[in-house]
């Protein structure tokens, strides 16, 4: 589907796809190569009924000299004079060095037309302008953010209600401890939730797993002093705050912020909107979180939001989750990994990104 306008001596004309490759595929066929590509963006919320992305692409239109008048007449000599000051006018038009087609401005570099479909598909999937044109400039993605998916003896997960932290605390347990053979034992600080201390014994005992409670901020300070060093892993689960309820995570957030000893992640949805995510964070800076860790992978399938707020924070992503299944839905982070969540459904973007960050 497209639509045309005209300004000067250039036709612009709009391609509207589903993707920015299909909506240039469709512009190639019926302009043929020598179309210049002026924009590539997401459309409009008023146009997005005729596909996700808009690409514009000018063309020079053909002109030819308009026809002489032929005017009916029955006078034999109107017709000669008519036919002389016609010859008269060809050779005039003739002693004129001839004029170049009508052409657009010169044609956009091939680095600025990569440059421009990247951006556009970059902020499709929700990376923030900021960065999009970072990375148009010539950084490449993995460099606007940073994993680390390494765990220190002591991990403590901290993060707003529902985010999913006992559940990804139990798939910790067992990769990174009962897997390899490592010991591990599980510290509840969650005496908010009802029955939540409970559920987490259960799943201890079915695992085999020693499961302890510090009922107070400073129950948690003594049984940190008492294990340290620690031989194994200790995983801390702790209760999902609010952002009204923060005053009342003080004294836990000094205790976690305090010890250098614990490795503490801040557990996030990645279904979540950047701005939630970003006032997430800091509410939850109290904390002082060393990582962050995104769970619920499987509910979006935009994953901007993960690279804008680790470059926002300055903080690596250390694990993604998805799903309910213990310890499959749990894998480690990586710059590689990201990049093809974010870049997966743009092949050609992907590689054209690639090679940008592979130029700078």
């Amino acid at each position: 589907m497209r639509n045309e306008s005209e300004a000067n001596v250039m036709k612009l004309k709009s391609y509207f796809s589903a993707t920015v490759e299909a909506a240039m595929d469709l512009a190639r066929k019926e302009l043929g190569d020598e179309a210049l590509l002026i924009n590539a963006r997401p459309t409009e919320p008023a146009t997005r009924y005729l596909g996700a992305y808009e690409v514009v692409f000018g063309v020079a239109p053909v002109t030819e000299p308009a026809p002489f008048a032929q005017l009916p007449s029955s006078d034999p000599h109107l017709r000669e004079d008519l036919a002389d000051m016609r010859r008269q006018i060809e050779r005039l038009m003739l002693s004129f060095p001839s004029t170049p087609e009508p052409r657009l401005p010169p044609s956009t570099p091939a680095g600025s037309v990569v440059s421009t479909v990247a951006e556009a598909a970059l902020l499709a999937e929700e990376v923030t302008p900021e960065l999009a044109s970072a990375v148009c400039a010539g950084r490449s993605l993995a460099q606007l953010f940073t994993t680390d998916p390494t765990l220190s003896p002591t991990v403590a997960l901290v993060g707003p209600p529902g985010a999913g932290k006992t559940a990804t605390l139990v798939k910790l347990a067992v990769s990174y401890g009962l897997a390899v053979r490592r010991p591990v034992r599980i510290l509840s600080t969650d005496v908010f939730r009802i029955a939540a201390i409970d559920q987490l014994r259960a799943l201890a005992a079915i695992l085999g797993i020693p499961c302890d409670v510090a009922d107070t901020p400073l129950a948690l300070s003594q049984f940190l002093d008492a294990t340290q060093p620690l031989k194994g892993l200790m995983l801390i689960d702790t209760p999902g705050f609010a952002f009204r309820e923060m005053d009342e995570a003080a004294e836990l957030a000094q205790v976690l912020a305090s010890s250098r000893d614990v490795d503490t992640h801040l557990v996030l949805p990645a279904s979540m909107k950047f701005a939630d995510l970003s006032r997430a964070c800091t509410a939850y800076r109290p904390f002082r979180p060393r990582k962050l860790l995104f769970t619920r992978m499987d509910e979006t399938s935009h994953y901007g939001a993960l690279v804008n707020l680790s470059a926002e924070t300055n903080l690596p992503v250390s694990f993604l989750c998805s799903g309910q299944q213990i310890p499959d839905d749990l894998e480690e982070a990586t710059s590689r990994r990201i990049e093809e969540l974010i870049l997966g459904d743009h092949a050609l973007v992907a590689n054209a990104v690639r090679r940008m960050g592979a130029a700078a």
